[in-house]
């Protein structure tokens, strides 16, 4: 009989002295700014009787609650490529965004992004502050559609999953207090900035004509250069082999997060048209088309390369038709959003190729997927904008600047993420110690359990596949020890 890798649930331990102080500190500062918030006489403007169209309210109520469900389905998507060992602790990771960054959103993170421009790089802090004037009127200038309480909801929930995003990368070698810091520093420094860039009407990327419909440049590109900014200060993980890949632990976590993200990008990119519209509805089967094209183009290249058609493949391939078509949803044709679903899984292959070709240690390959996706998506946009592309007769100059605005986001992204992740290191470790990495996240960070006693587990040296084995075709993975 194999030997089954038994885990022990691990005993409750006490917070590190350092931990619980910062910890005392914050509740502290959560308990002075909640009871601010409630006692502070400040305006919510109320819209009046039969100011919206009530199809657009329920259509952006319906697609917030779709954009809030794909944090939870990344959670799922990334927790069943991990270890055994770092399932809980991959999931919460995207979980924590949930609440970390609603209330950084409602505090300043929506008027950094919408406030008054500042010289169209970032929004006046003042504006929004704690949701000053933000009612269910309409704002003249920001989504002016709709209830900005509504917009404001919609908003946040792109804000929330941007740095989710993130730690696909950083996987099974963060400490999670550190963590949090560096998501709420990207948030305010990283992610409200772009957004104001690209989203406010006098952003510095709108002022360029820039087309962005939903997120290909503020959300998926710029996680991609924060991930590879994080690779480079965090390093590999210990016992990681240059161009291996990790044997996930549960495909159906997989292909369950997988269809969640499916679900979920209707609202964020049909969402994007901020209304139940025509627009809308381009958007929604644009983005289905991109994600079915990318996800048969995978599976094809797959056994083209004489390697077996996996579930895996399928998710992954799925997931960058979906990202490199955010960009372009509302703005190119169907016969486009396919070819942008073939173009973005080729070009993903091919830097997943040249990624395990490298030290890089991006463990669940966030730049290769979704900094690549992006990439691809917002050139893509600039060629096949019915209105503007250069294939469509268009002319050079907004290709232009998407070309320039994505060397720009790139630098400013890549590089404030490193320095900020570099701050976080100085006030916190970024990275666990080894034995902590070795025990496993889960068990090191919070004392939990991601698979139930006696769940049969694969040894770390049997879960890494060499560069050549990813290349061919793999037989059934054992997922028990080979000892008897």
């Amino acid at each position: 009989m194999p030997e089954l890798l038994t885990l022990s649930p691990p005993p409750v331990a006490a917070a590190p002295s350092r931990a619980a102080s910062y910890a005392r500190l914050l509740l502290a500062g959560l308990a002075v700014g909640a009871g601010a918030a409630a006692l502070l006489p400040l305006p919510h403007p109320a819209a009046g009787p039969n100011a919206f169209q009530p199809a657009d309210l329920a259509w952006m109520l319906s697609a917030s609650g779709l954009v809030l469900l794909m944090t939870p389905g990344l959670a799922f998507f990334y927790g069943g490529m991990v270890s055994a060992r770092n399932i809980v602790s991959t999931m919460l990771q995207s979980f924590i965004a949930l609440g970390i960054i609603s209330l950084l959103w409602y505090g300043v993170g929506f008027s950094l992004a919408f406030g008054d421009s500042w010289h169209g790089l970032v929004g006046d802090p003042r504006t929004f502050f704690f949701f000053n004037n933000v009612g269910t009127a309409a704002h003249p200038r920001v989504g002016p559609s709709l209830p900005l309480l509504l917009f404001a909801t919609f908003q946040l929930k792109f804000a929330v999953i941007t740095p989710a995003l993130i730690t696909g990368a950083l996987a099974e070698r963060v400490r999670f207090t550190s963590y949090l810091l560096f998501i709420s520093l990207f948030c305010l420094f990283i992610y409200c900035p772009l957004a104001h860039w690209a989203w406010h009407p006098d952003g510095l990327l709108a002022q360029w004509g820039v087309l962005d419909f939903a997120g290909g440049t503020v959300v998926h590109i710029s996680a991609g250069f924060a991930a590879l900014a994080g690779v480079q200060v965090l390093g590999s993980r210990h016992g990681y082999q240059p161009g291996s890949a990790a044997a996930p632990i549960n495909t159906p976590y997989v292909l369950l997060g997988t269809g969640l993200l499916w679900f979920g990008w209707f609202g964020f990119n049909a969402g994007s048209a901020l209304g139940a519209n025509a627009l809308a509805v381009t958007a929604f089967f644009n983005t289905h088309l991109a994600g079915a094209a990318a996800m048969c183009t995978w599976l094809l290249l797959e056994v083209a390369q004489r390697r077996r058609p996996s579930a895996l493949g399928a998710c992954v391939g799925a997931v960058v038709g979906l990202v490199a078509i955010t960009p372009a949803a509302g703005y190119v044709s169907y016969g486009a959003s396919v070819f942008i679903g073939v173009l973005a899984a080729a070009a993903s292959t091919g830097a997943l190729w040249l990624k395990h070709r490298t030290t890089l240690d991006d463990t669940l390959d966030v730049f290769p997927c979704h900094g690549v996706g992006g990439i691809v998506g917002m050139l893509a946009t600039a060629l096949f904008a019915t209105q503007g592309g250069l294939l469509m007769g268009g002319g050079p100059r907004l290709l232009g600047y998407h070309v320039l605005a994505l060397g720009l986001v790139a630098g400013f992204t890549f590089g404030g993420s490193w320095l900020l992740l570099r701050l976080t290191n100085w006030l916190l470790p970024l990275r666990v110690g080894a034995h902590a990495e070795a025990v496993g996240l889960d068990v090191s960070q919070h004392g939990e359990l991601g698979l139930p006693p006696t769940t049969p587990v694969a040894e770390p040296q049997e879960a890494w596949l060499t560069a050549d084995e990813v290349a061919e075709s793999l037989p059934a993975l054992n997922w028990t020890s080979t000892k008897s």
